[in-house]
């Protein structure tokens, strides 16, 4: 931060602020290929332009956060990425949460570089967080922890995710399994944190049972819980209170296709994701 800015609340206490006024719903920013053709955009960087655009100007006050997928940017290269940038710029001036969906995961000094491109002050691609991967260990995620901390900023930490491979590494160890002890490794960054803490986990909404096989207390690790699995993929808001019971407060649900289609109309987009909104409050 410029000197002389004042400090920048904790990304748990701003997430809790948006989700108290706006409701628990993050919409992904995910400039498919399909979806760009729904709208008559090209696939190209300026159809990312014109898409993101139109997300961020049709529901910044409307939504908690959004989500932009890095890899749907990543794809055009240099341009796709000067978009993101663009995007995340948009996102801040209008005082809506981004959470860049970039999945980073790396050890000593690359997760250093990962750390400061995503939560590093004056960087282009600073988002309020970022997602991260933590299976080459909890630890080796240290310097964006420690960095989101000095700056305000928030990570989501891959948990137990919906799709049929994960459970090959993430419910390995039943009762001590892998997924819970990143669980247990966020409660301990969240420590003292009220209602939670910067430290949040990413576990999807189709899950079913497999948080309580696992014995895995949501509600003790006091972090934002991003679930996606909202409406293309299946869950309903109704699967989703099921599913989060016990920690339904610290849920950030994200949707994205099914709210996406509604587009290009600004006004359809903000109604689609108005609805889908208020099948979770």
């Amino acid at each position: 931060m410029a000197a002389g800015t004042p400090p920048r609340p904790p990304f748990g206490e701003r997430l809790a602020a948006a989700m108290a006024e706006h409701g628990p719903l993050c919409v992904g920013i995910d400039p498919h290929p399909g979806l760009l053709e729904k709208w008559s955009l090209p696939d190209d960087a300026e159809g990312l332009r014109a898409f993101s655009r139109a997300v961020v100007g049709a529901l910044a006050g409307q939504v908690a956060a959004v989500k932009p997928q890095v890899a749907l940017y990543e794809r055009h290269g240099s341009r796709g990425m000067a978009v993101l940038e663009e995007t995340l710029a948009a996102c801040a001036e209008a005082g809506l949460l981004s959470i860049a969906d970039a999945k980073r995961g790396d050890i000593g000094s690359t997760m250093d570089a990962y750390a400061s491109a995503w939560l590093g002050e004056g960087s282009p691609l600073a988002a309020d967080a970022v997602t991260l991967s933590p299976y080459l260990g909890y630890e080796s995620l240290r310097p964006a922890l420690d960095l989101a901390r000095r700056t305000g900023r928030g990570v989501f930490v891959l948990a137990l995710t919906s799709n049929p491979e994960g459970a090959s590494v993430q419910h390995a160890g039943g009762e001590r399994s892998v997924a819970r002890g990143i669980v247990d490794a966020a409660g301990r960054e969240n420590a003292g944190a009220s209602p939670f803490g910067s430290t949040g986990l990413v576990v999807g909404a189709t899950v079913g049972d497999a948080l309580a096989r696992l014995g895995i207390d949501l509600a003790g690790s006091r972090a934002p819980i991003l679930a996606p699995g909202l409406g293309a993929q299946g869950a309903t808001g109704a699967d989703l209170r099921a599913a989060f019971a016990d920690c339904w407060p610290q849920v950030l649900a994200t949707s994205s296709r099914d709210i996406l289609r509604a587009g290009p109309d600004a006004a359809a987009l903000r109604s689609a994701a108005l609805r889908t909104r208020d099948t979770l409050v």
